[in-house]
């Protein structure tokens, strides 16, 4: 589990976001609700994300645990449910978790452990695979390598995760927002390049490698797909 200060802060700060905030945005922009234009391109880069991620896997899951670390209202969740695997749903906002086991078709609920809280606890135990659609994008390059590290020693394939890449507009994007009073901001994805993590997990004794696998730009969804493997 990650302990520094800049996780630990910025882990408080996503979860009073969702939980307090955005609950009820998220809840529509997730469904299939009419949204605005802008919201509309970010669900459907989330979507293709989904799909990208969710190709890494195998078509069947049966037997499998995998964890789905910010399962936000269950969309990954089901897909891998449906794909047999026994999915551990958790997510640092109690209302988003709610909203998941709501949603989530009655046949499916068997498979599926719901719970809120840290992500990278070592209390939920040992797994397959680790889903993690947007959830580290709000976290320093070091503790991603100490997250990376750490989530490894528990994990016996992969970890498919994204990031915020590092490009010129989102550099431009993430400068801009340290001018706003932290007050008046909602978390900020902080972008990265792969190597970067790469290193950093390595220097917290992370022995995988990091790979791209790829990149979705869709609007105002920009975000790349990682796959973490020891």
């Amino acid at each position: 589990m990650v302990g520094t200060p800049t996780y630990g802060a910025t882990r408080d700060r996503v979860e009073e976001y969702f939980d307090r905030t955005a609950t009820r945005t998220w809840e529509r922009l997730t469904s299939d609700a009419p949204v605005s234009g802008i919201r509309q391109t970010v669900r459907e880069g989330r979507d293709r994300m989904r799909e990208i991620m969710l190709s890494r896997l195998p078509a069947d899951l049966a037997g499998r645990r995998v964890l789905d670390a910010g399962c936000g209202t269950g969309a990954m969740t089901e897909e891998l449910a449906r794909r047999g695997a026994h999915v551990t749903a958790i997510d640092i906002s109690p209302q988003l978790v709610e909203i998941a086991r709501n949603r989530m078709p009655e046949h499916l609920l068997g498979q599926i452990t719901f719970t809120s809280g840290d992500m990278l606890s070592a209390d939920l135990g040992d797994f397959d695979h680790v889903m993690a659609m947007d959830s580290m994008i709000y976290y320093t390059a070091d503790d991603l390598g100490q997250a990376l590290a750490g989530l490894s020693r528990r994990v016996s394939q992969s970890i498919v995760f994204t990031v915020a890449p590092r490009t010129p507009f989102l550099m431009a994007f993430f400068t801009v927002g340290k001018l706003f009073p932290r007050s008046d901001r909602s978390p900020t994805m902080i972008p990265h390049a792969p190597r970067q993590i790469a290193a950093k997990a390595a220097l917290h004794g992370g022995t995988g490698s990091v790979s791209e696998v790829e990149r979705v730009s869709r609007g105002f969804y920009i975000s790349t797909c990682l796959e973490y493997r020891a």
